[in-house]
């Protein structure tokens, strides 16, 4: 995997690093400063099911790390495609039933990286 890959991809895990910062312990802390079209009271009654959120982000950043430290072409890429792909299919599906802004915060840039992936594997 080429180096201007696997900085697109860091980029990634750090991005999912923080939605998981936020969404496991900084919820309602960071969440009404970041979300404030919601309520106070439905931040604070959120709080579980945005840490379970929060760990199914965990995952998909451990797969992206997991992609990195694979020395072995092309299976380290395969890996990382797979976890981009579930960014892209999280982002998408937030897009459509939660806020637009998902799309353009979480799937586009999964699907930059992607598309540079693939270029410089």
């Amino acid at each position: 995997m080429q180096l201007i890959s696997m900085i697109f991809l860091g980029l990634i895990v750090l991005e999912l690093l923080f939605i998981v910062w936020v969404e496991i312990f900084a919820w309602t802390s960071k969440g009404p400063k970041m979300f404030p079209h919601l309520s106070v009271d439905f931040i604070y009654s959120t709080k579980e099911m945005a840490a379970n959120q929060g760990i199914y982000n965990a995952f998909l950043a451990a797969g992206l790390i997991w992609s990195l430290l694979i020395k072995t072409a092309p299976w380290n890429a395969y890996i990382a495609s797979f976890f981009l792909g579930c960014v892209i299919v999280a982002g998408v599906f937030g897009a459509f039933t939660s806020n637009k802004s998902i799309f353009y915060k979480q799937a586009l840039p999964a699907i930059i990286a992607m598309v540079v992936l693939w270029i410089f594997k």
